[in-house]
């Protein structure tokens, strides 16, 4: 059993319809943004196991890109997501249908030493997708699952 697990830190955004975590990653910005920007690896990072597989999109994402994940989450379903913020190797963010984003911000601390932070931001969201996420009780859900990708994007970063 491995005596000091990989873990990411969760902090408090100081809103609760704001969830994130940090990490820093043994890897250039270039390296963990080419997994972030790449749609068919999400599946490989995604902490929250819901992706099933990547069903559309480009190679590389860019601001406007959209690409399709079918996903499961109780029942199957297909979701599309659009890149709504970009900055190669600095930011990338995306929503979907429901305007909850998923941000990955990336910091370089030295030439081989990232800091990465991902945010579910579900502040801007219409009322009824706040709703369903309240009586979902997704929050603390949301958390974790954040704080589970930024493991395996670590893992995932450190291995290229």
């Amino acid at each position: 059993m491995n005596e000091n697990p990989i873990r990411s830190e969760i902090f408090d955004t100081g809103h609760p319809e704001i969830k994130a975590a940090r990490i820093e990653i043994a890897a250039s910005p270039s390296t963990i943004f080419a997994i972030l920007s790449d749609p068919k690896r999400h599946k490989e990072i995604d902490g929250s196991s819901t992706i099933t597989s990547n069903i559309s999109g480009p190679a590389k994402l860019e601001l406007g890109s959209k690409f399709g994940m079918k996903m499961r989450l109780g029942i199957k379903y297909r979701i599309t997501n659009t890149v709504v913020e970009f900055k190669e190797n600095e930011l990338i963010a995306w929503r979907h249908l429901g305007k909850w984003n998923w941000r990955y911000e990336l910091k370089a601390l030295g030439p081989n030493l990232t800091l990465v932070t991902e945010t579910f931001d579900a502040s801007n969201c219409p009322r009824i997708a706040k709703s369903w996420l309240k009586m979902r009780d997704a929050y603390p859900w949301v958390q974790k699952a954040v704080a589970k990708s930024l493991v395996r994007l670590k893992t995932a970063s450190e291995l290229n």
